[in-house]
C-alpha cells in the first residue's frame, strides 16, 4: 500500500525542480495521473491573462441553496487543498469523488475523479472499499476518499459526507476539498470532459 509520503514523492518527481512558468508549485509544473481513460497531465493554464467567465465568475449565489459551507462538514472529516488532492489522485489506494449531480459532472471534472452524486453516495459505498452485508455496509476495509463539488457554496459534498457517515463509512477516511471545481478552475488547473 502506498503511503502519503510515496504519493508526495510521485508528485515531486513529476517535473524538474524550479521549472519556469505558471506552475503548480515552484518545483512542480505538472503532475501526470492514471485515469480509467489513460494518463492525464494536470497543469495550470500558462496564459497569465486568463480569467474565469460565465457561471464560474459569479461571486454571489442566494441562500439557502448556495450558502457558504463549513470547512469541516462533519466531525472527523479532514479538510484538504489542491496539493493534497493531487497526492490522493496519484495514489491508487485512494479515491477522489466528484459528488455533484451527473449533469454538473458532465460539464467537466478533476482528472481521475469518479462520479458518485451526493444523493447516491450512501448506496454506493461498495465502490469505496466497503462490503455489502445484511445490515447495509461493512466499511472495515474502506479506502480513503476525497469529496468535492462546485465550490465553497456547494452543499453536495458536505451532504454526501454526512450521509456516508450515517451509512457506516468512517469519518476519518473522508477528506473534503471545499474549494471544489470553482477553486480548481480559478487556479487554471486541468479539467477533463465537458
Amino acid at each position: 500500500m502506498k503511503t502519503l509520503a510515496t504519493a508526495a514523492a510521485l508528485l515531486l518527481a513529476a517535473t524538474p525542480l524550479f521549472a519556469e512558468g505558471v506552475n503548480i508549485r515552484p518545483d512542480v509544473a505538472s503532475v501526470t495521473i492514471e485515469t480509467e481513460n489513460g494518463p492525464v497531465e494536470i497543469s495550470r493554464n500558462p496564459d497569465t491573462a486568463n480569467q474565469l467567465s460565465g457561471e464560474w465568475a459569479r461571486t454571489s449565489r442566494p441562500c439557502p441553496n448556495f450558502c457558504v459551507q463549513p470547512m469541516v462538514p462533519a466531525p472527523g472529516v479532514i479538510p484538504i487543498g489542491e496539493l493534497e488532492l493531487m497526492d490522493m489522485l496519484a495514489d491508487p489506494d485512494r479515491i477522489v469523488v466528484d459528488s455533484r449531480v451527473a449533469s454538473d459532472h458532465e460539464t467537466g471534472t478533476i482528472p481521475g475523479a469518479i462520479s458518485i452524486p451526493y444523493n447516491e453516495a450512501p448506496d454506493r459505498l461498495d465502490e469505496l472499499g466497503c462490503e455489502v452485508d445484511f445490515d447495509g455496509f461493512d466499511c472495515e476495509n474502506a479506502k480513503p476518499v476525497a469529496l468535492f463539488c462546485n465550490g465553497n457554496w456547494c452543499g453536495q459534498s458536505p451532504t454526501a459526507a454526512r450521509r456516508m457517515i450515517e451509512a457506516g463509512f468512517p469519518a476519518e477516511l473522508i477528506h473534503y476539498y471545499r474549494g471544489g471545481m470553482h477553486a480548481w478552475r480559478m487556479l487554471g488547473l486541468t479539467v477533463t470532459g465537458g
